[in-house]
């Protein structure tokens, strides 16, 4: 089997691994957590990174620090991962769900600034929703697949009604817009590093934040919030999410290679477009100007999507279709949804993903791209 998307151990996980075996240091302190929190801030662009245990508790943090609370609302693309909805409803918040723009697959932010002008009001620097006059408290835009929306319209729109940004950019590390890179833009940033990401700790996650006092809840959280270095003495309800010591060995090791799969991972995304362009209906995702995209995981756009995925996987080769749309699962179908033409579900039936690992080798990579012409040249 042609994987999906494969971590990449070919630097120095094993020695610091080893190291963290040799001293003792496995727990949820140790210089590599230390060190691995501030690489992925440098890299970032940000002053401070607090290491999570994942990117979902990430996100969950972020948004308790920022303070969005019970009955707060957070507006969040309808196309993301799960794990951004269900950390905004952690905080006891309720989700609008915007639709996206059907060529970035980024949350459509002519639908975002109309709802903010029709939909909301302001009062006392707060905005509020018309129908249920709750507090609308964040914007929480996903940059899917390593894209980005425009990010200063974003911005713009956001202070315009005075929102908080939370990023998700667990999937974007390495991205940037306009030059400026992605979790850099709102209070927080959030990364993922579980096992089929850019970089990979197995798992794990990193919040970025350019806000010292920010920076020192976060971290002060997701440690229990213990208060005193010696008694058992904690000041608030905390949480257990911190990223033990082992796993931020390996996610400095992976750093430290992180330019080289970046690269790595700009070839094979254009060795694609070039040679699958022009087949059938295929078509892919289309970076917002200003974009550059670290080119996570290749997904293209077909009618033919179910049957492509059939073929695909009876020649051994990994794939999987898009996120099912949130607005269509049980938990979240009562969520507001502001579309005009679904793009969403578009986009659901119509997208799948396939190989990307940076270990992914040329002979594989014309593999796929053999396999995939073949299916439209015998239909």
């Amino acid at each position: 089997m042609i994987a999906l998307s494969l971590p990449n151990i070919a630097g120095n996980e094993w020695t610091y691994v080893k190291d963290c075996l040799d001293t003792g240091w496995i727990s949820s302190v140790g210089a590599y957590v230390t060190k691995f929190e501030q690489m992925v801030a440098d890299f970032s662009d940000t002053k401070y990174g607090i290491a999570a245990a994942n990117g979902t508790s990430a996100l969950h943090m972020a948004l308790e620090v920022a303070g969005v609370e019970q009955n707060d609302v957070v507006l969040l693309p309808n196309i993301t991962f799960i794990a951004s909805a269900n950390a905004i409803k952690y905080t006891g918040a309720d989700i609008v769900l915007i639709d996206v723009d059907p060529n970035t697959w980024q949350m459509d932010l002519d639908l975002l600034s109309e709802f903010l002008e029709k939909d909301t009001y302001y009062k006392k620097g707060k905005t509020y929703l018309r129908s249920t006059n709750q507090c609308v408290k964040a914007i929480m835009p996903v940059h899917v697949l390593g894209n980005m929306c425009d990010m200063e319209r974003l911005m713009r729109i956001a202070n315009q009604h005075c929102l908080l940004v939370i990023e998700d950019s667990t999937e974007a590390l390495g991205s940037t817009f306009n030059g400026k890179s992605a979790g850099s833009f709102g209070t927080f940033g959030t990364f993922s590093f579980n096992g089929n990401k850019i970089i990979s700790t197995g798992g794990g996650g990193v919040i970025v934040t350019n806000d010292e006092v920010l920076a020192k809840k976060a971290k002060h959280l997701t440690t229990q919030a213990k208060a005193d270095a010696f008694e058992y003495i904690h000041d608030e309800i905390g949480y257990n999410y911190r990223l033990v010591n082992l796993l931020a060995a390996v996610g400095v090791a992976q750093m430290e290679l992180l330019p080289g799969f970046l690269e790595r991972k700009k070839v094979i995304d254009a060795r694609y477009r070039a040679e699958l362009e022009g087949i059938a209906d295929i078509q892919f995702q289309v970076y917002s100007e200003g974009v550059v995209a670290n080119n996570w995981l290749h997904t293209m756009k077909t009618s033919r999507q179910k049957d492509l995925i059939k073929h695909l996987i009876d020649n051994k080769i990994q794939c999987r279709p898009f996120w099912v749309p949130m607005n269509q699962l049980r938990m979240f179908k009562h969520e507001k949804y502001v579309s005009k033409h679904d793009h969403s579900d578009t986009v659901y039936q119509s997208c799948l993903s396939i190989p990307s690992s940076t270990g992914l080798t040329d002979e594989d990579q014309t593999t796929v791209i053999k396999t995939i012409a073949d299916f439209y040249k015998t239909r």
